[in-house]
C-alpha cells in the first residue's frame, strides 16, 4: 500500500511529459475500469491497480518498466499478476499490429518504438497463442482507457481487501 500510496504525483515520465495523469490515478482508473467489465477476476483488477509501478521503481525506463514490476511483484501478487503485468506492453504491440487505426495517447504512441515497435507476424501469432493474451489485452485497453484528467475513479485504501485476498491466494499456491 505505501508503493501505491506513493504513486501520487509520481508520473510515468521523470519530466511530466507523459500522460496527463500521475501513476496514482492512472492504476485506479484502471483497475476501476476492469473491475466494472471483470468484476469477477480480481487478479486482472490488482494488475491493472499495479501495471505501472516500474516507472517509480525504475524512472526513465519505459522499454523495461513492466518487466521491473513484473519482477518486484511476482512475490507478493503471484504469478498471474505478474504476467499480466508483463504482458500489457506486448498487448500494447499485438493491437498496435492487428488494430493499426486504434489511436493511442501521445506518449503511448512515442514509447511503443522503444517497446519493440508494432508486433510482425510471427510475434502476433505467438502473443495470440499465449493462454493469457485476451486478459493482457483488456488490461492494455483499460491502461490506455485509464489516462484521464480529474476522474474520480476511488480512493486507494479501498483495494487494501482486493490487494489482500489476491495476495493471499499467491501465497497460499506458493510451494
Amino acid at each position: 500500500m505505501d508503493l501505491l500510496r506513493a504513486c501520487r504525483g509520481a508520473w510515468d515520465t521523470p519530466d511530466r511529459s507523459g500522460d496527463p495523469v500521475d501513476l496514482h490515478d492512472h492504476g485506479l482508473q484502471t483497475a476501476a475500469l476492469l473491475r466494472r467489465s471483470h468484476p469477477a477476476d480480481k487478479e486482472l483488477q490488482v494488475a491493472g491497480l499495479v501495471h505501472d509501478l516500474g516507472h517509480l521503481l525504475f524512472p526513465g525506463d519505459d522499454a523495461g518498466h513492466a518487466d521491473h514490476a513484473a519482477e518486484a511483484l511476482r512475490p507478493l501478487l503471484g504469478d498471474r499478476v505478474a504476467r499480466l503485468v508483463r504482458l500489457h506492453v506486448p498487448a500494447k504491440r499485438y493491437l498496435a499490429a492487428v488494430e493499426p487505426a486504434r489511436a493511442l495517447s501521445p506518449q503511448s504512441a512515442l514509447t511503443l518504438r522503444a517497446q519493440g515497435g508494432v508486433m510482425g507476424a510471427d510475434e502476433v501469432r505467438a502473443f495470440a497463442a499465449d493462454p493469457e493474451a485476451e486478459a493482457a489485452v483488456t488490461l492494455r485497453q483499460a491502461d490506455d482507457a485509464g489516462k484521464v484528467p480529474g476522474l474520480d475513479a476511488g480512493v486507494m485504501e479501498d483495494w487494501r481487501p482486493v490487494l489482500e485476498r489476491v495476495a493471499a491466494g499467491a501465497y497460499a499456491r506458493t510451494p
